[in-house]
C-alpha cells in the first residue's frame, strides 16, 4: 500500500512488479532483478474491497476510487433487478464500506446517513475465534443512532459478508432501533471459499454463503432483501481505476486458486489444523490483535 510510504514522508516511485526483487545495500544503493519467469500480475481483489486503506494506491489503482465504483455498480444492479425496493436511507457499516455506500446512495437518489458510531478500540470481528466472542464484540464495536432508523426502510451497506455474525447482529440492531424494513447490500460477491494466500479467513464450513443461496443467506441474516455485488462488476469497478489491471486473485469468491496447487485435501487439512488450534485455545491470543488495516 502506498500509504505506508506516504506516512513516512517518502515518495512513491513505482510498484514492484510480479516476480521482481529489489535489493538495497547498506549505502542506500539499490537494483532490481526479475526472479520469476513468466510472472503475471494478479492482485488480490479483496485488498480493494476490505483490507486496504482508502487513501492507498495499489498497483496504480486508488482504493477509494475502486470503492466508489463498487457503490455505483451496486446502484446499477438495484435499479435493474430490485426496482420494487422502497429505500428511505442508505447507511454504511463503518468504516470500509463508506465510499461504496456514499456512491450507492447518490446512484439511487436517496439520502446517505451515518447510523452507527464505531468504538475504535475493538478489533476486527471476522478474525476473532468463537461465535459468542464475535457476537458480543459487534455490540461493543458499533452503537446505532436510533433517529436514523426509526420508521424507515433502511439499506445497510457493508464491504462483504464473511461468517455473517456481524451482519446478523447489525440487522437486529437496526430493527431494535425502529427500522420498518432492513435491506442489506454487500459491495463484494458472496464469500464462498477460504483465502489461502495470507488472509486469516475462516474455513469454508464457517462461511455463511458457502452452501447457501442468496435468499437463504438473507433469511439467516434476518434481512428483508439481500443484494450481492456481481463478480464481473467488482472486477470492472477495480479496472476502471486502472485499466491496465486485467486479471485478479478472486479465490474467495469463485474458488479459483491461481497457483493451481490448492486441492480439497489441502483445504481440509487447513480446516483440521484450525479446529485443533481453536480447541486447544491457541486462537485466544490472536483474538486480541487488532490488525486495523482498513480503518
Amino acid at each position: 500500500e502506498s500509504v505506508a510510504v506516504d506516512a513516512l514522508g517518502f515518495r512513491v516511485l513505482r510498484d514492484i512488479g510480479p516476480g521482481e526483487a529489489v535489493f538495497i545495500d547498506e549505502h542506500g544503493n539499490f537494483h532490481s532483478q526479475q526472479c520469476a519467469l513468466d510472472a503475471s500480475l494478479n492482485p488480490c481483489i479483496f485488498e480493494y474491497v476490505y483490507l486496504a486503506r482508502p487513501d492507498s494506491l495499489i498497483d496504480g489503482a486508488s482504493v477509494y476510487e475502486t470503492r466508489l465504483n463498487m457503490g455505483e455498480k451496486l446502484a446499477e444492479k438495484i435499479r435493474r433487478q430490485y426496482r420494487s425496493l422502497e429505500v428511505d436511507v442508505v447507511i454504511p457499516i463503518p468504516d470500509s464500506s463508506r465510499p461504496s455506500a456514499l456512491q450507492l446512495a447518490a446512484g439511487l437518489g436517496v439520502p446517505y446517513r451515518e447510523g452507527f458510531v464505531k468504538n475504535r478500540y475493538i478489533g476486527r470481528t471476522f478474525i476473532m475465534p468463537g461465535q459468542a466472542v464475535r457476537k458480543r464484540s459487534v455490540r461493543q464495536k458499533l452503537n446505532p443512532i436510533s433517529m436514523e432508523f426509526a420508521g424507515k426502510n433502511v439499506l445497510l451497506v457493508d464491504d462483504s459478508i464473511v461468517r455473517g455474525t456481524t451482519s446478523r447482529e447489525i440487522v437486529q440492531m437496526a430493527r431494535e432501533s425502529g427500522a420498518r424494513k432492513v435491506f442489506f447490500a454487500s459491495a463484494a460477491p458472496p464469500v464462498r471459499f477460504p483465502n489461502v494466500y495470507g488472509i486469516d479467513m475462516p474455513t469454508r464450513a464457517e462461511l455463511i454463503a458457502a452452501h447457501r443461496s442468496e435468499e437463504e443467506v438473507a433469511g439467516e441474516l434476518g434481512a428483508d432483501a439481500l443484494i450481492y455485488q456481481d463478480l464481473d462488476a467488482l472486477k470492472d469497478a477495480v479496472r476502471r481505476a486502472n485499466p491496465k489491471l486485467k486479471t485478479f486473485e478472486t479465490s474467495c469468491f469463485d474458488g479459483h486458486y491461481i497457483t493451481g496447487d490448492i486441492t480439497s485435501d489441502y483445504l481440509r487439512d487447513i480446516e483440521i489444523r484450525r479446529d485443533a488450534r481453536r480447541d486447544s485455545g491457541d486462537d485466544a491470543e490472536s483474538a486480541q490483535l487488532d490488525l486495523n488495516l482498513a480503518a
